[in-house]
């Protein structure tokens, strides 16, 4: 039998953490089907000598739900060596919806997830209603890689409610409503559903985004039709503080893990300047709801954001500046040239956030306005003493001076990127979190899986090389119960990874381009050191080039 593929003298690193060893591994009609020393003839040979050869990685969080139809590559994932994605996370989709509230959701993925509402409104293509539906018009298309839903819990919510959604709990008649379709999403092929209880989600029109409304009844509801099903597992934007955890949302943990006997994965836990240990007070404090299933997600990378004053999402979190979103241009200024708006601001910073405020991680990126081109590449604290001015009054200033153009590079979290250590290695943490598709003008953490292989293995040996591969292939896809990846084996499927353990790696910093619909901004990281990436059989990047070959696949729950 000749092989479709052969690839010869790598380094097999298979996905399960046991030792790499060198074989050739060999692809007929989209998998792998012998590894080992072979001789049998191939239409296409790939020499791997000096190179890992390993399962893609499955990226657990990411957001492509809308891009996935203007982009079928994904290439802000799929070039550092992903080969399936995880969409539908933290209760945000587009389905169900009927054609009469699109705007909602529409307005929810620019919220929450920073996605430019006129990028939407050009490129999504409507052609559901249910979540069967989407999946079915998402199985008709031909992608770079390989695709699995949630069941965000938001859309479903308004699809019964409508606008009480974003004011209130469910009654018991519209709980079971809403149980059955998220019964039906997940019978269809949804990997479970997904939800939000974070403040800074901030959804249509400035109103609470509907899944954060959930009644505790509702969870009760939603996870028995998981444990009906027998599959499915729960995906939460759980903690308002990332890097801490409190009372209310360990029981909401147990609420979940007890309810569906099943899994939890949750964000977020990150370093903290503010609060230095609260990351190893949050895996002291989940290690018995670990045990049973739940599992923080955690980003190898500091997190790195560009802040859009048209979109402060970093913000969100604070009551006072939900009145900027969607918002004209001339209403933002007179809000942030506001006293009372920068008072309030001000006791907001007071409070435990979402994200630290920390001027100095404030860096004043780009200005348009000639007169303050002195200052970019300055952080704000230091722009603040050169003018002799509060930081608060000086970073908003510049946005008022600036006409809204200015652009700030923020690290969020993660700054002290040593401490990074104390928990990338951790069993009790799910790598990942990338974002991928969210907040696509401001940041881009799709990068980690090169950034881990570069930085935490090769650079700083915080764990070896296989262990790394495990944590993003084969520890995802059983977490998820993608049964047919993640591993290199024989009947597996040919997703694959042939990288340069020497330099594999990406950089912190994004740059920007305009390749999206409309000349849109996109933020990017290309990567080092990836030579080929494979799905499902086919070459999809040759030397980091796009082979044009839309090999990927749908995954469907129960036979992924």
């Amino acid at each position: 039998m000749a092989f479709d593929l052969l690839i010869r003298n790598g380094t097999v690193v298979d996905g399960t953490g046991a030792p790499g060893y060198q074989a050739d591994v060999a692809v007929k009609d989209g998998k792998i089907v012998a590894i080992g020393k072979l001789s049998i003839d191939a239409e296409r040979v790939i020499d791997a000598a000096g190179r890992i050869v390993a399962p893609g990685f499955i990226d657990p969080h990411t957001h492509y739900d809308a891009q996935i139809w203007w982009d079928p590559l994904l290439r802000t994932s799929s070039v550092h060596g992903v080969t399936t994605v995880m969409l539908g996370n933290c209760g945000v989709g587009l389905a169900p919806c009927a054609p009469d509230r699109r705007e909602v959701l529409l307005a929810d993925l620019t919220n929450v997830e920073g996605i430019p509402l006129d990028l939407l409104e050009r490129g999504v293509a409507w052609q559901w209603e249910s979540f069967p539906e989407l999946l079915d018009a998402a199985d008709k298309r031909a992608f770079g890689i390989n695709l699995g839903f949630f069941a965000p819990l938001s859309p479903f919510r308004h699809l019964v409610m409508g606008e009480d959604s974003m004011e209130r709990g469910a009654t018991e008649a519209e709980t079971g409503k809403i149980a059955a379709l998220i019964k039906e999403a997940v019978a269809a092929g949804a990997f479970g559903f997904s939800s939000s209880n974070v403040k800074s989600h901030v959804g249509y029109k400035g109103r609470p985004f509907a899944s954060r409304l959930t009644s505790k009844d509702e969870f009760r509801a939603y996870c028995r039709a998981l444990r009906e099903l027998g599959k499915g597992v729960i995906e939460i934007a759980l903690v308002k503080v990332p890097g801490k955890i409190a009372d209310d949302e360990l029981e909401m943990l147990d609420l979940l893990l007890t309810e569906s006997g099943s899994k939890v994965t949750y964000t977020s836990l990150f370093v903290r300047d503010d609060f230095p240990e609260a990351h190893v007070e949050m895996l002291r404090r989940i290690d018995g709801l670990s045990k049973r299933g739940a599992y923080p997600q955690v980003t190898p990378r500091p997190l790195v954001s560009y802040l859009d004053p048209r979109n402060p999402f970093l913000f969100s979190h604070y009551d006072c500046v939900h009145a900027l979103f969607n918002a004209s241009a001339d209403a933002q200024l007179r809000i942030y040239a506001d006293p009372d708006f920068r008072r309030r601001f001000r006791d907001d910073l007071a409070k435990p956030s979402v994200t630290q405020t920390n001027w100095a991680y404030y860096v004043v990126e780009e200005v348009t306005d000639p007169a303050l081109k002195a200052v970019e590449g300055l952080t704000v604290a230091e722009v603040a003493t050169r003018r002799g001015r509060d930081p608060v009054d000086t970073f908003f200033d510049l946005i008022v001076e600036d006409r809204l153009a200015v652009r700030f590079t923020v690290t969020m979290l993660n700054g002290k990127e040593d401490r990074i250590a104390d928990f990338i290695a951790d069993p009790r943490v799910m790598i990942g979190l990338s974002d991928g598709g969210a907040h696509i003008d401001q940041m881009c953490d799709a990068a980690y899986p090169t950034y881990l292989l570069g930085k935490w293995v090769r650079e700083k040996a915080v764990m070896s090389l296989e262990r790394a591969v495990q944590r993003m292939t084969s520890e995802p896809a059983d977490f998820f119960g993608i049964q047919n990846r993640g591993r290199l084996k024989p009947g597996k499927a040919a997703d694959i990874v042939i990288f340069d353990p020497d330099t594999v790696n990406s950089t912190l910093r994004a740059k920007a381009t305009w390749d999206l619909p409309g000349g849109a901004r996109q933020m990017m990281i290309e990567p080092t050191g990836i030579d080929f990436t494979i799905v499902n059989g086919a070459v999809l990047y040759e030397g980091g080039r796009d082979t044009t070959a839309r090999a990927g696949r749908l995954l469907r729950s129960g036979n992924a």
